[in-house]
């Protein structure tokens, strides 16, 4: 199995445990599209206390990569997004996050 599928694997069970409604198939995309920032500890989760980090999702994931407009609405798929994840929760992954964000918004076409 190679490191990319691990990782898929790591992502798919995580999704599982914390009880996200996304399909495997989604996650393995959204993964791969992320390319090698999953082999990166730091970049591999997202930091929900970290205004700085969640500005950077909305302005680089939100807004340039799915085309969505600047407004409230992604602040709070953002939030909605960290509370699904769990508050407890320490390994945020960046692939489930990205993938709820994506799925919230209906653009799980951009990784077709």
């Amino acid at each position: 199995m190679s490191k990319r599928d691990e990782k898929i694997t790591l992502y798919i069970e995580a999704s599982k445990t914390i009880g996200l409604d996304l399909t495997d198939d989604f996650i393995g995309k959204v993964t791969i599209g992320l390319g090698p920032s999953i082999y990166n500890k730091d970049a591999e989760l997202v930091a929900c206390s970290s205004k700085d980090e969640l500005d950077n999702i909305k302005k680089n994931f939100l807004i340039k990569k799915l085309g969505l407009d600047d407004d409230e609405k992604l602040d709070k798929a953002i939030k909605n997004s960290c509370e699904a994840m769990g508050k407890s929760n320490r390994k945020k992954y960046r692939a489930l996050f990205y993938a709820l964000l994506a799925k919230e918004f209906s653009k799980e076409e951009v990784y077709a």
